[in-house]
């Protein structure tokens, strides 16, 4: 059995796109997402868990794709594009592929529901990522 610090490093010669920043990266946006379902939205059952067991919950890939689009925000403000570019992140697709990596050498989970098509065109990189600026007016005035 390949351990699974192996397994990473063999998956990162094997897929040069993304830096090991990029998969520590969505393992951390997944425990955020958990942290802050609030933000993210509720969260279903793998396949074969019951509602009543206290199974992990199952994310979808839109839900993944908006915590790592919250994560990096809070993380990295205004330089979130740019941090995840050096990474080798441009599309929510890199995500998916991504977390399909991870899945391949068994370092994440998918129920029988996920495709990997559920990462691609969530959202663009471009205005997710924007500065969002609140104008405050004085009322003393």
């Amino acid at each position: 059995m390949t351990s699974p610090l192996k397994a990473m490093r063999d998956l990162l010669r094997e897929d040069p796109r993304y830096k090991l920043e990029a998969y520590q990266f969505i393992r951390e946006s997944l425990q955020y997402a958990h942290e802050n379902l609030d933000q993210i939205g509720p969260l279903g059952y793998c396949e074969g868990d019951e509602p009543d067991v206290d199974a992990p919950r199952h994310l979808t890939g839109q839900q993944l794709c908006e915590a790592c689009r919250l994560y990096a925000i809070d993380q990295y403000g205004y330089l979130a594009k740019m941090v995840l570019g050096r990474w080798g992140l441009q599309t929510t697709s890199d995500f998916g592929e991504l977390v399909y990596n991870l899945i391949r050498i068994e370092q994440m989970r998918k129920s029988e529901n996920d495709r990997r098509e559920d990462f691609d065109d969530v959202y663009s990189f471009d205005q997710a990522f924007q500065p969002q600026f609140e104008l405050v007016t004085d009322d003393a005035e």
